[in-house]
């Protein structure tokens, strides 16, 4: 039996000005750089066997981006298309890739052709696969003999739940700080951080940590990679001869906005367009306080045997939510508030703040889906590293999806990653549906979406 190995790589995928920056129902268009974008790489070997885990600093990648990109590293490192495991972080500071979805008039009045948008984002798209198969290639070729080991930490007060019960009885997600008219939260956070080490002969150490919150935290419109890639760094000065990655979690209804900040909770911060708080100083912070969670644990993890290691894909056929009775809209109001939306119109919208941006999601859904189709494949990938099972999902699960993952037997952890090979929405649990929120309103797929997803992924862990 042969030793495990392991590889680093990293590249820088920072946009040239002018790209379209995702994240948001409105257009935005790079005005500069805060802070670089790249893409980490995570080679395994064991027996013959490879395994290449990469993520983006990205919002998203789109099925079709996702699947070209792992094609392209498939055919240029010999590793099976199933073996490329490819995420994004999700930050809310990134440009668009394949295509954008919003208007080409900026909040500033600022108009670019959309001919020129789309031809900055083909010529992205070109450059990040070069960088992302440059990753692979060099992981690969980094390759070294390593043990690994495994830890559980926790990031206290960064990660919220978005969802609130108001006092008329409806739910509403980020209702706003402050918002009087909250009466609660719906659901608990999971702040675990799991952290992998991987100490290898005569190279860096490579640490991994998995832990779910959105990184929606700096807004505008200058790229940054948030508070992920300040987790990364900061580990890195903090602990000499170390290379860090970090893959985002069950990330779908929880993000950084204590609604009801005390003392110096809102330092650092603003209320944005939507009633979101946030600010480039409040990512620094998160981003300290996770690589604090990881420090915590990173001396005494728990060295392990890794028997070995292996890869499985499986694609599911999910239920879309079509128009039905249980809309907040009908299809006819669904194709006004669209055509004022992508007229750049959303003032004649009667919402505001994050109910606009709810009843678009809403109605860019029921437009897209009022014909149908009834089903959409979507595939699930599943990681084996010894005794350690990471599950890929391809959108945004719910923090209850998470739970449901981790609590399967007969490993000692199970690491949930949103976003991975491409985006296909939110997946809320299947009485968010009943409570309403933006993310059951704007979801592809039907009640039940969620729980499937941990049946499924529980035997991909089970096959794997």
């Amino acid at each position: 039996m042969s030793t495990l190995q392991a590889g680093f790589a990293r590249t820088n995928i920072t946009p040239m000005r002018n790209i379209a920056i995702s994240g948001y129902f409105k257009p935005r268009f790079c005005t500069g750089v805060l802070d670089d974008l790249e893409v980490n790489a995570l080679a395994l070997e064991k027996d013959g066997v490879t395994m290449l885990m990469l993520v983006a600093d990205l919002c998203y990648f789109t099925v079709g981006i996702a699947d070209r990109l792992r094609k392209a590293v498939s055919e240029a490192t010999g590793v099976p298309f199933e073996a490329v495991f490819l995420s994004a972080t999700h930050t809310h500071t990134g440009p668009y890739v394949e295509s954008c979805s919003e208007g080409n008039e900026d909040e500033e009045g600022n108009k670019f052709d959309p001919a020129y948008i789309q031809k900055l984002i083909d010529e992205y798209d070109d450059f990040l696969e070069h960088r992302v198969v440059d990753a692979a290639k060099e992981a690969i070729e980094d390759l070294k003999p390593a043990k690994m080991g495994f830890g559980v930490s926790h990031a206290k007060n960064i990660a919220f739940v978005r969802r609130y019960v108001m006092k008329d009885g409806s739910i509403r997600t980020n209702p706003g700080v402050l918002n009087p008219d909250i009466v609660r939260p719906v659901g608990e956070i999971d702040d675990a951080v799991n952290v992998l080490r991987f100490d290898r002969e005569g190279a860096e150490t490579i640490v991994l940590a998995n832990f779910g919150c959105h990184p929606d935290v700096v807004g505008g419109s200058k790229v940054s990679a948030d508070w992920p890639a300040v987790f990364r760094r900061q580990f890195e000065k903090t602990v000499d001869n170390t290379k860090c990655l970090f893959f985002n979690g069950a990330e779908g209804d929880i993000n950084h906005v204590n609604v009801f900040p005390t003392a110096g909770d809102f330092n650092d911060m603003f209320n944005d367009f939507d009633g979101v708080s946030r600010g480039y100083g409040h990512a620094r912070h998160m981003g300290r306080v996770v690589a604090g969670a990881v420090l915590q644990v990173y001396d005494k993890v728990e060295y392990v045997d890794v028997d070995r290691i292996g890869f499985v894909q499986t694609t599911v056929n999910i239920p879309t939510q079509m128009p039905s009775s249980i809309d907040d809209i009908d299809v006819a109001t669904a194709h006004k508030y669209k055509d004022l939306h992508e007229a750049g119109k959303d003032a004649e919208i009667p919402y505001n703040a994050m109910m606009l941006t709810t009843i678009v999601a809403e109605a860019l859904r029921i437009c897209r889906f009022e014909n149908g189709p009834e089903y959409i494949p979507m595939s699930l990938t599943a990681f084996k590293i010894g005794d350690v099972a990471f599950v890929g999902i391809p959108g945004e699960p719910f923090n209850g999806v998470s739970k449901g993952l981790k609590a399967a037997e007969g490993w000692k952890m199970v690491c949930p990653v949103c976003l991975t090979n491409g985006s296909t929405g939110y997946f809320p649990m299947q009485d968010s549906y009943e409570e309403g929120g933006y993310e059951a309103r704007s979801s592809e797929f039907k009640a039940g979406v969620a729980e499937l997803i941990i049946e499924e992924g529980r035997k991909l862990m089970e096959k794997v």
